[in-house]
C-alpha cells in the first residue's frame, strides 16, 4: 500500500535489479547514479525485512548529509506508513539530548550520518547489536577521510551476519578497498555504462588556459550540424537544462571528481558546459551518437587520468578532424 500511495507503478532498472538480492540477505554493491529510483531500491527490501514487533534498530542508513538524512527518512515513512516501523533521524548539528530522548521510545529504522551515529552507539544510547542491515548511501562520500574512521568503527558495532549494501554512482579505490575489507563475495550491480558513456566518443584538447576561447572557436568552425543552431553560455545552469536536439558537448572547464564528469554529459546539470546543438546524455542513453570535448590545462591532466581509471572510459586526443558520423546520424 506504501508503495502503490507513493505512485510507484513498476520498478526501474536499480530497483528491479536490487530488491530481490537484497531480500536474500546477501551484500550488495551497486553503482547508480542520483534519479534512477536507487533509495527506494534499498529502502523497499530494508522496511520489508524489518520486524515490527521488536523493538530495536534492524536497519542503520549511513548518508553523508543531513538534507540527505531527511529525505531518505521520508521515503522510508511513505513507503513504511502501513508497517508500523518506526524510523529516525540522527545527524550532527542538531540536539544531542532530543536524540538521545528519541532512542528510549521504539526505533527499528534510524538514518543518519556516521559521527552522530557513532557517538550515540559509544555512548550506549543507540544499541545495534541486533542490527542485521547497514545501507551505505552515496559510499563514495562516506568513505573519504572525514567519514571513514567513524563508519569503519559503527561496523564492528554489528553482529557478525550483518548485511551490507553500498550504493554510489562511482567506485573510487576508497570504495574498492573497503569492498576487500568488509564485502568479500558481495553481488556487484552496475547500470552506470547503459546510462552514461555508451554512445559518446570523448577527445581531450591539451591547451594554457589563455587559450581556451580561441580553441572554443575553432572547435565551432570544424564541428557540424545538421541544423543552424544558436550558441547558448551554460555554465550558470546547474539543473533542469534539458536540450532534445544536440549532440556535442564541449567541457570547458574539466571537473575534479569523476562523478561531476558523469553528472555534467548525463543529467542535463551542465555546470560549466557550453552546448551545441546537442546533450550527450540523451543521446548516449537512447543509442544516438554524441561527443564531448574536454579543454585539458596542465593543471587538468592528474584529474582527467584519475577520472579515466574510476569509470574505465578513455578519452582520447582530439585528432586534426573529427569524423562527422561520431556524433551525427
Amino acid at each position: 500500500m506504501g508503495i502503490y500511495e507513493k505512485g510507484f507503478e513498476r520498478p526501474s532498472p536499480i530497483q528491479e535489479e536490487s530488491i530481490p538480492i537484497a531480500l536474500t540477505g546477501s551484500d550488495i554493491l551497486a553503482r547508480a547514479k542520483n534519479g534512477t529510483g536507487k533509495t527506494a531500491a534499498f529502502c523497499i527490501p530494508a522496511l520489508e525485512k524489518i520486524d515490527p514487533e521488536k523493538n530495536a534498530i534492524q536497519v542503520v542508513i549511513l548518508v553523508p548529509t543531513r538534507e540527505l538524512a531527511l529525505q531518505t527518512s521520508q521515503v522510508c515513512k511513505e513507503l513504511g506508513k502501513y508497517l508500523n516501523i518506526e524510523v529516525m533521524v540522527s545527524t550532527g548539528g542538531t540536539s544531542l539530548k532530543d536524540d538521545i530522548m528519541r532512542l528510549y521510545q521504539p526505533v527499528h529504522l534510524l538514518a543518519g550520518t556516521p559521527g552522530r551515529i557513532l557517538d550515540l552507539t559509544k555512548k550506549g544510547i543507540c544499541m545495534l547489536n541486533e542490527c542485521s542491515m547497514l545501507i551505505m548511501d552515496e559510499a563514495d562520500k562516506l568513505l573519504a577521510p572525514e567519514f571513514q574512521p567513524s563508519v569503519e568503527q559503527l561496523i564492528r558495532y554489528l553482529p557478525a551476519s550483518r548485511q551490507l549494501l553500498l550504493f554510489s554512482a562511482t567506485f573510487p579505490v576508497t570504495v574498492k578497498d573497503f569492498k576487500q575489507k568488509y564485502l568479500p563475495r558481495p553481488y556487484v550491480i552496475n547500470l552506470m555504462d547503459e546510462l552514461t558513456l555508451k554512445g559518446i566518443t570523448q577527445y581531450y584538447a591539451f591547451v594554457e588556459e589563455r587559450q581556451k576561447v580561441h580553441c572554443l572557436n575553432t572547435l565551432f568552425s570544424k564541428l557540424s550540424s545538421y541544423e543552424s543552431f544558436t550558441f547558448f553560455s551554460l555554465h550558470l545552469f546547474t539543473r533542469g537544462i534539458d536540450i532534445q536536439a544536440v549532440n556535442v558537448v564541449i567541457n570547458f572547464d574539466f571537473p575534479k571528481t569523476a562523478e561531476t564528469y558523469l553528472h555534467r554529459l548525463n543529467t542535463g546539470k551542465l555546470t560549466q558546459l557550453f552546448g551545441l546543438n546537442s546533450y550527450v546524455g540523451r543521446s548516449g542513453r537512447f543509442g544516438h551518437l554524441g561527443l564531448a570535448v574536454n579543454l585539458i590545462t596542465y593543471e587538468d591532466r592528474f584529474n582527467m587520468y584519475r577520472i579515466e581509471q574510476e569509470l574505465g572510459t578513455e578519452i582520447k586526443t582530439i585528432p586534426p578532424q573529427i569524423d562527422l558520423a561520431e556524433y551525427c546520424q
